[in-house]
């Protein structure tokens, strides 16, 4: 099952076609998404017998941000080795973990303004929470798992490193930092759902291509091992981590400029794409 946002409302995809949640299911789920993540068994058990092929055409374009509410906001760094040795860090032995701030979630399509010289680019695969799950084991991670979707871990790096301790969440929070989209896709629909196409490109050029079969932590070991400390909500998101071929880690290093355009692509899910622009006023 694809589902996606317009206009504010849920909506099961069929291919260029959408069925508002809200009028199909007689006001029980919807229109917002938020209560249909946080009731997803209900829902999901619901839609396996609604019928998509009866929406209407829509615009792609206008589909907007899929998880606008999310109460625990979770980001894992260092989950790819290429990218855990670009950045000079040994592998970790647990999943270094941070959170990106609520006010930097953002839309599959938008504008970016940078805050400075050194903001840098990270697709990762977003997994979202579907139950509550505390003390989760591995091998029932993906059972607590309701979608996934794409996303972006923005980064300034000179926030995020010239404070002494670094300051990852800050430096990742800046408005428009934390696009998610273009629609939640569930697990069940991928051929290997531990084995997703990732990657991303600046102005037409290749940055990162990676899979997700090359994590250190897994989905189910990121839900086990969160889990294992706080209770994750539905509805929670967890960034999973980046893939080697990030700015900070090319030499020269590289950074996000004034009119650069970002495509973030994962596949079976969809593409990101953010312009940037100088700061107002300059």
């Amino acid at each position: 099952m694809r589902i996606g946002v317009l206009d504010g409302r849920a909506v099961i995809i069929d291919g260029d076609h959408g069925l508002d949640v809200a009028e199909a299911s007689a006001g029980r789920f919807g229109p917002a998404i938020t209560g249909i993540l946080e009731n997803w068994d209900e829902f999901s058990a619901w839609a396996a017998d609604a019928d998509a092929t009866a929406g209407v055409p829509f615009d792609a374009e206008a589909l907007q941000n899929p998880v606008p509410e999310p109460r625990q906001v979770f980001a894992v760094g260092l989950n790819y080795a290429a990218h855990a040795a670009e950045s000079q860090y040994a592998i970790p032995d647990f999943p270094p973990t941070f959170t990106k701030f609520r006010t930097s979630l953002a839309g599959p399509r938008g504008t970016v303004e940078l805050p400075g010289d050194s903001v840098d680019w990270e697709v990762e695969l977003v997994a979202v929470i579907g139950r509550y799950a505390h003390k989760v084991p591995e091998a029932e991670g993906w059972d607590y798992v309701s979608t996934l979707t794409a996303g972006q871990d923005i980064s300034e790096r000179d926030t995020q490193f010239d404070a002494k301790p670094p300051q990852f969440s800050l430096g990742k929070s800046y408005p428009g930092f934390a696009p998610l989209g273009p629609v939640l896709v569930t697990p069940d629909e991928f051929p290997d759902r531990d084995d997703i196409e990732i990657g991303c490109t600046v102005n037409g050029e290749q940055m990162q291509k990676s899979r997700t079969s090359a994590m250190l932590f897994s989905v189910p070991k990121l839900v086990a091992y969160l889990s294992g400390i706080t209770p994750l909500l539905p509805g929670d998101i967890i960034f999973t981590g980046t893939p080697d071929g990030v700015g900070l880690g090319r030499t020269p290093q590289r950074y996000l400029m004034d009119g650069d355009v970002l495509r973030s692509s994962i596949a079976g899910i969809g593409e990101l794409e953010q312009i940037f622009v100088a700061p107002s006023g300059e």
